[in-house]
């Protein structure tokens, strides 16, 4: 039986609600901090899509469309139960050129519903977090390269030890801290960790020209990427799809 939920944050945000607005309804700038590859019809009753790993497909309608002052869409209910997401984005403007968001996620979850509502809970505000930190210091630049790439399950210690040393941190990790990501096969990164969150376990890190997002969410590893420079896409994936492989070789 679906059940009813909904979840709700608010954030302030460095940029102003035009700035906003092209970040979370234009398609290149969603994606230049969402997850996956969205296109969106840019008027109410319009279709949306979004993809995600390559080959799942979220279908939507907008259901609200009003520039730099509101957006809503809904997502197609499942045949199978019935069940839905829903999503409004509230803008509104203050004074100094910063503006507040409000956003609402809302709709019906199928039976693991507990576990769903709580990773929603969790999940939603990381990405509010991601989209501030892209508007803050990468405002108006579109990523040339997105990266999305869903590890093994892992027990929750050994995704954090993994997270610290891919970072090259010891003692644990927190916001402000100064990174160097190494890899096999591409150069060292360095730059700063944006956020932390655990548990749950999301950590925002800023390089020069990039926003990383590691994640381990209900048992599995996850790296995102948006580059915000010309790079070599195909290289960087497989350099981190070498690192899930290696670092959770025995969690796979």
């Amino acid at each position: 039986m679906p059940h009813e939920f909904e979840v709700s944050h608010e954030i302030e945000l460095d940029a102003s609600p035009e700035e906003v607005w092209q970040a979370i309804a234009e398609g290149p700038g969603i994606d230049s901090w969402f997850m996956g590859h969205t296109e969106l019809e840019p008027r109410e009753g319009g279709r949306g899509t979004q993809t995600f790993g390559g080959d799942f497909t979220m279908g939507s309608t907008v259901t609200a469309w009003e520039p730099g002052k509101r957006l809503a869409y809904r997502g197609d209910a499942n045949p199978e139960d019935g069940t839905f997401m829903a999503f409004e984005y509230l803008i509104e403007g203050r004074e100094g050129g910063s503006t507040v968001l409000r956003f609402v996620h809302n709709g019906f979850l199928g039976d693991d519903w507990e576990s769903e509502y709580d990773a929603l809970k969790i999940g939603d505000l990381q990405y509010l977090n991601k989209l501030a930190a892209y508007l803050k210091h990468f405002r108006g630049r579109i990523s040339t390269h997105n990266l999305m790439l869903w590890g093994p399950q892992a027990p929750h210690a050994q995704a954090w030890a993994a997270f610290q040393d891919v970072l090259g941190l010891t003692g644990g990790i927190t916001a402000g801290d100064r990174v160097t990501i190494t890899l096999d096969g591409v150069a060292p990164e360095e730059g700063v960790v944006e956020w932390v969150t655990d548990p749950g376990a999301f950590i925002g890190v800023r390089t020069g020209d990039g926003l990383y997002m590691f994640i381990h969410g209900q048992g599995t590893v996850v790296v995102e990427h948006h580059a915000y420079t010309d790079i070599d896409g195909q290289t960087l994936e497989q350099s981190w799809q070498g690192w899930l492989a290696k670092t959770f070789a025995q969690s796979s």
